[in-house]
């Protein structure tokens, strides 16, 4: 397997890295080895551990309200740290893979494709939309659209009228492996269902609520995706 350096070991996917078969190998770096905020550090750990790819997950994340309530540290993060980040790896030519959020199409209609028009629905999927546009400057990379979730679904209650993509970590890191030799855009998620269809699955008690009772008309009611091009590459 090509060396591997992945960002964000210590969040929720990473850690389901770390105990993925195929991933466990990989470099992990801490933060005062490999810090996204600082050029230097991340050049003179690409420079001496020498990596074939670079699967970027570092991120501010939840709670999503964070990202309006501290604007300064969503764009150091998300969009600054990415930006080194690119730099970084187009300085030695390592691939780059990033991962995005579904929660940069509109969520209005669904049924988004990899060209659909973009309109972020929060300050978080602006701060990865950001990124987006750093890593989309080098064409030695991959932009993972994603959409997915903590296993089992932790919530008492799921939104009935919201239809998405979720899928599990440990899917994700299955289905990542397959697609380390890719360029470009893909989404990445599961089947269409509501949340509540995708928990009832495995919460047979789960309850019902609703996101649109709850956030009004400002909440992606839509926001799946067209899973087309992915089926298609682990397919093949």
């Amino acid at each position: 397997m090509k060396k591997i350096v992945i960002t964000g070991g210590s969040g929720r996917f990473g850690s389901i890295l770390k105990i993925n078969s195929f991933f466990k190998d990989c470099y992990y770096p801490q933060r005062k080895e490999l810090n996204i905020l600082d050029f230097n550090s991340i050049n003179k750990y690409l420079k001496k551990n020498k990596p074939k790819i670079l699967i970027h997950l570092a991120a501010l994340s939840r709670p999503m309200d964070i990202h309006e309530k501290k604007i300064s540290e969503s764009i150091n993060l998300n969009i600054i740290g990415t930006s080194n980040v690119v730099k970084a790896c187009e300085k030695f030519n390592v691939k780059l893979i990033y991962f995005s959020t579904n929660y940069v199409y509109p969520g209005i209609t669904g049924n988004y494709n990899e060209d659909s028009a973009l309109l972020p629905i929060n300050g978080y999927a602006w701060s990865k939309l950001g990124g987006e546009c750093a890593v989309r400057l080098y064409k030695n990379s991959l932009i993972l659209r994603v959409c997915m979730c903590e296993k089992p679904f932790i919530h008492e209650k799921a939104f009935s009228d919201f239809k998405t993509n979720f899928i599990f970590h440990d899917e994700v890191a299955e289905i990542l492996r397959k697609l380390l030799t890719q360029k470009g855009i893909i989404n990445l998620g599961g089947p269409t269902k509501t949340v509540y269809d995708f928990a009832k699955k495995y919460n047979p008690n789960i309850k019902k609520s609703s996101a649109k009772n709850k956030f009004g008309n400002s909440f992606p009611l839509n926001s799946y995706m067209s899973l087309k091009k992915l089926n298609k590459i682990i397919k093949s």
